[in-house]
């Protein structure tokens, strides 16, 4: 059985080259796959990279960093790419929370196996810290770190946490640093609180905002020049991204025309992606957030919320989302087997929609109600919401009744230093 800490304890308290040169985080060229891309068609790192016969990695030891959203557009897995071609070497992949294949559920890991497919050993790296990744890399033997995986734009979901710990054991092992780019599914949007010291762990590990609305390339970047010298031994990774041709950076995940893999078992459909950075907050309350239906994040309820629910949140006009009033009954986690009064998102406009806002007037509406609470456990830092929003304002200030406006202004000065910050590693312009 895996030793990785899963979502429920790091909640709880108990987890803290291709023809052309490859693009460097920070530098001005990037690499384009022969011929360029076709007009309007958005090209992955991954695809870009495999277009070339993985050039870049021949004459390397490589681990891979992935899950079962490592594609290239035929679907096929950039690790059977790469193990199909006999001049490369991987020497083993790393998979994250929910396996490198994705079979594990919400906060499980899939343990140490050989993949069938490859022969490849899979080591499990959930969880792990750089210390320990570290040790992973050089059981291994890789001297070059390839990193993809699709994340969806949030501080709380894990897999940039991963490629963090990946990234601070690969400048301690002296390995490169590869990320094979994608595009982030929320967009361009920076939103959300800071995460503070205090409350750190796996689901926000360094001083990010909520919704950073940068690619994972991109995101790398920030990390190399911004957190990375302050860890450890100091320093920065040798990081290299192969960038995404012809994406524009404020497009939602609809408009990529590339296949959705869904990044976790509950993130099934591009929609669950645009709503997640602000529904997310509802695994702090004891409403459901939709897991054990077959629209988590997207329905949310509670057997003690009625039709009101629905029509307060239409009244605030809320820019870019309708709520359909809905029942639902999960078949696992909260609430198993209890009807569920409550709401489905209709996101009717990605480009205006503003999903932490959003979630905010919804627990708003949602802590009328008498059955409303916090989800807590114990643990000194006992309240989940705490750790997903990132301190205790959010909450304290809903117990305090504050308006929606008030509280979504409380983070805007943090919204804005982050933005200033995080331009200068931008890739894409748009």
């Amino acid at each position: 059985m895996s030793s990785a800490p899963s979502r429920r304890s790091i909640l709880g308290g108990t987890a803290a080259a291709l023809g052309a040169p490859l693009l460097t985080a920070g530098s001005a060229s990037a690499a384009t796959p022969p011929g360029g891309p076709a007009h309007g068609r958005v090209v992955t790192g991954a695809e870009a990279a495999a277009a070339s016969g993985w050039r870049m990695l021949r004459d390397r030891k490589v681990g891979v960093v992935s899950n079962p959203t490592g594609v290239l557009r035929d679907t096929s897995h950039i690790v059977d790419s790469m193990a199909a071609r006999k001049e490369l070497d991987i020497v083993g992949v790393f998979g994250p929370e929910h396996g490198f294949r994705g079979s594990a559920q919400a906060g499980e890991s899939e343990p140490e196996f050989e993949d069938p497919r490859t022969g490849l050993t899979v080591y499990d790296a959930y969880g792990a810290d750089a210390a320990k990744m570290a040790k992973l890399f050089r059981k291994a033997g890789a001297d070059t770190i390839v990193f993809d995986i699709q994340d969806v734009g949030v501080r709380f979901y894990t897999y940039i946490w991963t490629m963090y710990q990946a990234m601070v054991a690969a400048r301690d092992t002296k390995a490169a640093f590869i990320v094979l780019d994608r595009p982030n599914p929320a967009g361009r949007r920076a939103d959300g609180p800071m995460m503070t010291k205090d409350f750190t762990s796996g689901v926000g590990l360094k001083p990010i905002i909520q919704q950073h609305g940068m690619t994972v390339g991109e995101l790398a970047g920030y990390f190399n020049g911004e957190l990375l010298p302050g860890e450890g031994k100091g320093g920065k990774a040798d990081l290299e991204v192969v960038r995404v041709q012809g994406l524009d950076p404020s497009a939602p995940a609809q408009e990529t025309g590339l296949p959705w893999v869904p990044p976790s078992p509950n993130m099934p459909f591009p929609d669950t992606a645009t709503v997640y950075s602000g529904t997310g907050y509802f695994e702090g309350t004891n409403l459901s957030e939709g897991r054990g239906t077959t629209r988590p994040f997207e329905l949310i309820g509670a057997p003690y919320l009625d039709y009101h629910y629905s029509d307060r949140l239409n009244a605030r006009k809320l820019p870019g989302v309708r709520f359909r009033e809905g029942y639902f009954v999960p078949t696992f986690s909260k609430h198993v087997g209890k009807t569920c009064a409550g709401v489905q998102l209709h996101v009717t406009d990605p480009r205006r929609y503003r999903p932490i806002p959003t979630a905010v007037a919804m627990l708003a509406e949602a802590a009328r109600y008498d059955g409303f609470a916090w989800r807590k456990d114990d643990d000194p830092r006992p309240y989940w919401i705490d750790k997903l929003s990132g301190s205790t304002r959010l909450r304290t200030m809903l117990d305090a009744g504050k308006d929606t406006d008030e509280i979504t202004g409380a983070w805007e000065d943090e919204v804005r230093a982050f933005d200033r910050t995080r331009r200068q590693y931008f890739l894409y312009r748009g």
